[in-house]
């Protein structure tokens, strides 16, 4: 859109200058979960980040997936071991993914390798709440929005049932002209393509998305979008804010077994 500074809109580093001291409490956190938790290591392909964490809570129960930010370029699932802690609290298992980087792979390349996570996740039995932060949030409709059974006939149509989307992207073509784009490499075309709201919209399920209080006003734009474009097309669709959060603190809430998010992803489980 004519007049809108893509870089400031979505350069959330620079946004949010506490952001390092943010990440390091993500770092001290996760790992004093593993340490508690020790999780059950998945690989769901040959690659040394194609390897799923399982905090398992009751395992004949329901898994909720996180799929972790970082702009597709940044960040692996380490850091984010303690956001099981919330659903773990209600029974719940959380897997949280890994997955390889641009600019080694494609944007397209990594919703491949959720689409394989899932695959392997299925396994296990019970279907899939697909939830996820920034880069994950748009992997998680985009797994919403898989044809399950032309990715794997053997799949059911509705492996995921619902997709909880924190700070998501889900048009990639405003990230073209910015500086994020340099290990992206994304042109128009790429962008439309790996863009869920270009894609068929769900035919079952529903999509949350929600968005920190203070981001930017793109990042409300992106998920008030999807909101809107999905629920026309007839699933059940949610926009809503994290309170007083930035683009950073927006996931906080995840290790809190009381806070709204938990308990709506507790609500889309079961």
């Amino acid at each position: 859109m004519a007049g809108i500074d893509y870089e400031v809109e979505y350069n959330n580093r620079a946004r949010v200058p506490e952001h390092p001291a943010v990440m390091a409490g993500w770092v001290r956190d996760a790992a004093a979960w593993r340490e508690s938790h020790p999780p059950r290591r998945i690989p769901y392909g040959a690659g040394t980040r194609q390897i799923i964490d399982l905090f398992e809570s009751d395992s004949s129960g329901p898994i909720v997936v996180f799929i972790h930010g970082g702009y597709w370029q940044a960040l692996d699932s380490s850091s984010f071991s303690h956001l099981a802690r919330g659903l773990n609290a209600h029974g719940i298992s959380v897997a949280i993914p890994s997955y390889d980087l641009c600019p080694d792979v494609t944007v397209e390349e990594i919703i491949g390798e959720m689409q394989m996570a899932l695959r392997e996740l299925a396994r296990l039995g019970p279907r899939l709440v697909v939830s996820g932060h920034s880069a994950g949030g748009h992997l998680s409709a985009c797994m919403l929005a898989t044809d399950w059974k032309a990715f794997d006939t053997s799949l059911p149509p509705d492996l995921v049932t619902a997709a909880y989307a924190i700070s998501g992207l889900f048009d990639l073509t405003p990230l073209v002209g910015t500086s994020i784009n340099k290990a992206l490499g994304l042109d128009e075309a790429s962008a439309r393509k790996a863009s869920p709201l270009f894609w068929q919209a769900p035919a079952r399920g529903s999509l949350d998305a929600v968005v920190g209080e203070t981001e930017s006003a793109e990042y409300l734009r992106q998920s008030r979008t999807i909101v809107e474009q999905w629920g026309k097309s007839g699933i059940a669709t949610r926009f809503g804010t994290v309170p007083a959060a930035n683009h950073f603190t927006a996931i906080a809430p995840l290790a809190d077994p009381d806070s709204p998010v938990v308990l709506r992803l507790r609500e889309l489980a079961r």
